[in-house]
């Protein structure tokens, strides 16, 4: 079974700031939304949190990049950058090395589970400075109303290792962030940086 993501936004029920106040950004980072949606965290991101960095939000989504095209018009942005793109080839217009943080919120198990992770992990990794973070927020393997079916979910072990395959070591975890459910919150937070 191929799990596709179509652009839903987690917006009602992740807190942007509770996220994003996880990633220790300094304010003026490049800063990669990988899967963005509808763009609630790299809007988020823009207004509080990089005020002299710039976001690349991207998506393969024509939609949910058409409408942040449309925000960043509306609001004269210049530092929120749009994309359209699949994350598992080369992301146009983001060299090697290139962007200090990388987010990828409720995306990675669906890579997995289509068997592309291979070329995700490559992709982020190349284009993440040798100094740079990439975060990985993603569903706990238990059960609640939302999300994907929990055997396409990761444990944040079994995420851990995942990456270390790809010379990827963790840098930070944070097992608890989220929605509260009756199991406890919905979600890890797992940070890595290049060995």
């Amino acid at each position: 079974m191929e799990h596709r993501h179509h652009g839903k936004s987690s917006a009602n029920f992740l807190d942007s700031d509770e996220i994003l106040t996880e990633l220790n950004l300094n304010g003026n980072e490049s800063f990669l939304d990988a899967g963005c949606g509808d763009g609630y965290i790299s809007k988020k991101a823009i207004e509080d949190y990089l005020p002299e960095g710039k976001v690349y939000a991207v998506d393969a989504y024509p939609e949910s990049v058409r409408e942040l095209e449309e925000y960043v018009d509306e609001n004269n942005i210049e530092n929120l950058i749009p994309i359209e793109a699949d994350i598992t080839k080369t992301i146009p217009g983001l060299g090697d090395e290139s962007v200090d943080v990388v987010l990828m919120l409720n995306v990675f198990h669906g890579f997995r589970e289509s068997g592309q992770k291979e070329d995700v992990i490559n992709e982020l990794k190349r284009i993440t400075k040798s100094d740079g973070r990439i975060a990985i927020m993603d569903f706990k393997p238990i059960e609640m109303t939302k999300g994907p079916p929990i055997d396409i979910r990761i444990s944040h072990v079994e995420m851990e290792k995942i990456f270390n395959r790809y010379g990827l070591k963790r840098d930070h975890l944070t097992v608890d962030i989220g929605e509260e459910n009756p199991q406890g919150k919905s979600h890890y937070m797992i940070i890595f940086k290049k060995e």
